[in-house]
């Protein structure tokens, strides 16, 4: 298994000073390379590889212009065209959106292979550089003179961070033991997770919770005369100020995913469009907030990793209109009904929490290739395989 650790670097001024070159050499080469792309593609209709771009990138170099990428190591910069295809495939095959120009201002990095650096007994000698990198390493229970990594990535973020990251080959982790529980989650603003036991996780609101300091610190920064070292410091604030707000984030949504691996065999959750939903201008900041797309991301590989199921239902599956009693369909359901009683059954409904039992049922139909879910309380209950919305009934809920 392929995996990673993050450890934050603290490079010397001499070290500072070639990856801050390398940082621009690679943003030079990714912006010239993608522009000379694009052109091509449009002007004489023909693709690019990989050895064509080499080329490009080797005439690049020999130019009077941009002699200066000679300067820093040429492993990062083949890698920036190797990581552009990547970029390109994955846009053409729809996962990712066109790939866009590199800022100076953002996130910097430099990925190295073993051509581009050496691993010494833990510790880490880049090209150019004569001094080891200095780092942190965080796993007490790792030794770093007994790993090998392939990769090598260094990067630094925008609040002036530096870090490392090792690209290693590990054996498979240990298969989790069966607990024997499944449960379905459906996902909201108000509560962050509903679980089909009846569970309901708050949202910790991470950016409204900062977000008055936040405002604070774009309001200094906006005052500055731009390009003076007084906008540098105050942009600075107000990427740590982000980067405080996503670190605490990513803390919550990682020990949620994991408390629901640890604790369930399989789980159910819905593919939802988040990308349509944040149109929604009244509820495009909270469901940002919320994180389900790194939430769902999270699951997907923690799942994978320790031996669990996870199955996605349709979008389009009427969990929050559909008796989980009974299966009565209902003609219409506002959001802000949070309650409703059944017309068929009599039987009172949480919203969430109906929606994360239909959920499950969906969920177990799916994996079970299409068998009908029968609940307990009824035989009347519809298959949950069939995703496309069902014959409404007759009938209104009583609030």
């Amino acid at each position: 298994m392929r995996t990673a650790y993050k450890c934050r670097a603290y490079p010397s001024p001499e070290q500072a000073a070639v990856l801050n070159r390398t940082f621009g050499c690679v943003r030079v080469v990714w912006n010239q390379t993608l522009a000379w792309r694009h052109q091509r593609w449009h002007q004489e209709r023909v693709s690019t590889n990989v050895p064509q771009a080499n080329a490009f990138l080797t005439q690049l170099k020999r130019s009077e212009e941009f002699a200066w990428l000679n300067e820093v190591s040429s492993v990062p910069l083949q890698q920036v065209l190797r990581t552009q295809q990547r970029a390109y495939a994955n846009f053409f095959a729809g996962r990712a959106r066109y790939p866009r120009f590199k800022s100076r201002t953002g996130r910097q990095s430099a990925e190295y292979t073993r051509s581009g650096f050496r691993w010494r007994e833990g510790r880490l000698f880049l090209a150019k550089t004569d001094a080891p990198l200095e780092f942190v390493w965080s796993w007490p229970e790792v030794d770093p003179a007994s790993i090998d990594p392939s990769t090598v990535t260094v990067s630094r973020d925008p609040c002036g961070r530096w870090h490392v990251s090792f690209a290693v080959e590990v054996a498979d982790p240990d298969q989790a033991p069966a607990t024997g529980a499944v449960v379905g989650v459906d996902l909201g603003v108000k509560d962050f997770a509903v679980t089909s036991g009846g569970d309901k996780i708050a949202n910790p609101r991470k950016l409204a919770k900062r977000e008055r300091n936040l405002a604070r610190y774009q309001r200094r920064m906006a005052r500055k005369q731009r390009g003076s070292n007084n906008r540098k410091k105050a942009k600075a604030k107000v990427a740590r100020a982000h980067r405080k707000i996503r670190a605490s984030r990513a803390d919550f949504l990682h020990k949620t995913s994991t408390r629901l691996v640890r604790d369930h065999d399989v789980i159910v959750i819905e593919d939802l469009n988040i990308n349509g939903m944040v149109r929604n201008r009244s509820l495009a900041k909270a469901i940002s907030d919320s994180g389900w797309g790194a939430f769902r991301r999270m699951l997907e590989y923690k799942t994978a990793k320790y031996g669990r199921h996870l199955v996605v239902i349709d979008r389009w599956y009427p969990s929050s209109k559909t008796c989980s009693a009974c299966g009565h369909l209902l003609a219409e359901l506002s959001l802000k009904t949070r309650h409703w009683t059944c017309p068929g059954c009599g039987t009172r409904h949480d919203r969430d929490v109906n929606a994360a039992k239909n959920i499950l049922a969906a969920g177990l139909a799916v994996s079970a290739c299409g068998g009908d879910v029968r609940h307990s309380e009824s035989s009347r209950v519809q298959s949950p395989v069939k995703q496309e919305p069902q014959p409404v009934k007759v009938g209104i809920p009583r609030l």
